[in-house]
This record gives C-alpha cells, sequence and structure tokens, in this order.
C-alpha cells in the first residue's frame, strides 16, 4: 500500500546514487553500471536516475572507455533536498501547506497549520542533510565489492 509521504524509489535511487558519488575520491569518474551494481539498483533505472540527475546539473557525465560520472559540485554543497527535488520537484506534504483556499473549508480550517510547520521541518532536516557527512565511505573503489561484503557475513544493501 503506498503512502502520500513516503519516499519513491526515484528519490531513493536518486539519492543512493549520489552518496556512492560523494564517497569516491575527487575527481574519479564511475561507470553508471558500477554504479548500479554496487547500490543494488536495476541498471536501466540507475541509468534514467543518472541523465535526470545531470540534467538537474548535480551530475555531470564523461563519454568514453575511461568515462563515467561525478558529482557536479562539493558534495558539502549538495542536499539531501537538492536529489529529492532534482528526482521529483518541489516537496509538498500537504496542498494546504501552500494556501489555506486548497480545500471547502478555506480560511477556518484548523490543520493548515500544522501541516506548513510540518512542511518547514521536514524540509529543515533535507536541507542540512549534505552530502559530505553522509557519504558511504566504505562503498568508495577502494573498497571491498558488495559480492566481498556478503561473503564476509557483512550487508551489502544499505
Amino acid at each position: 500500500m503506498s503512502h502520500p509521504l513516503q519516499i519513491s524509489r526515484k528519490i531513493e535511487y536518486g539519492l543512493r546514487a549520489m552518496l556512492y558519488l560523494a564517497a569516491q575520491p575527487a575527481g574519479a569518474l564511475v561507470p553508471f553500471r558500477e554504479i548500479a551494481e554496487r547500490m543494488n539498483v536495476p541498471s536501466e533505472f540507475m541509468a534514467k536516475i543518472l541523465k535526470k540527475l545531470v540534467k538537474e546539473k548535480l551530475a555531470t557525465s564523461t563519454r568514453g572507455a575511461q568515462g563515467g560520472y561525478a558529482l557536479a559540485r562539493a558534495a558539502s554543497e549538495i542536499s539531501f533536498l537538492d536529489v529529492i527535488e532534482a528526482m521529483e520537484g518541489k516537496v509538498q506534504v500537504n496542498l494546504c501547506s501552500q494556501h489555506s483556499n486548497a480545500c471547502n473549508f478555506g480560511t477556518d480550517c484548523t490543520m493548515t497549520e500544522v501541516w506548513q510547520l510540518g512542511q518547514q521541518r521536514m524540509l529543515e532536516v533535507f536541507r542540512h542533510a549534505k552530502l559530505d557527512r553522509l557519504a558511504m565511505r566504505g562503498l568508495s573503489k577502494t573498497a571491498a565489492p558488495a559480492a566481498e561484503l556478503v561473503q564476509l557475513g557483512g550487508s551489502a544493501r544499505h
């Protein structure tokens, strides 16, 4: 059952990809198939997500045999909110959070203030969650591949 406040797979996978890129050494280019494999995301879906991240100027891509993807700017300058909005557009908890005339109750609605406060707090959390602090360091190119982690008894899913 879908819940309206649930984060979509598109957002989750976009965040995984960006956190993976943030964990890489500066200047490293990562092939999309590597990101998909390490983040346990279907390749076709990851290709679409990365294309969107490049379009929204959060990632860059370089073609060719040595090509791949990298962050478009420093990980400390990219927030969860940037990625979420790149994937799905502006975050809106409820239509009431924009204006009180969104329903039949208008200005008499007692929920508007609660929706607006919830929206503000949620956006604040996402805005302050920067990729540099959340990068999955264990997933850098120098870390053990996911298959090796599973064999060692660790978890390949994050």
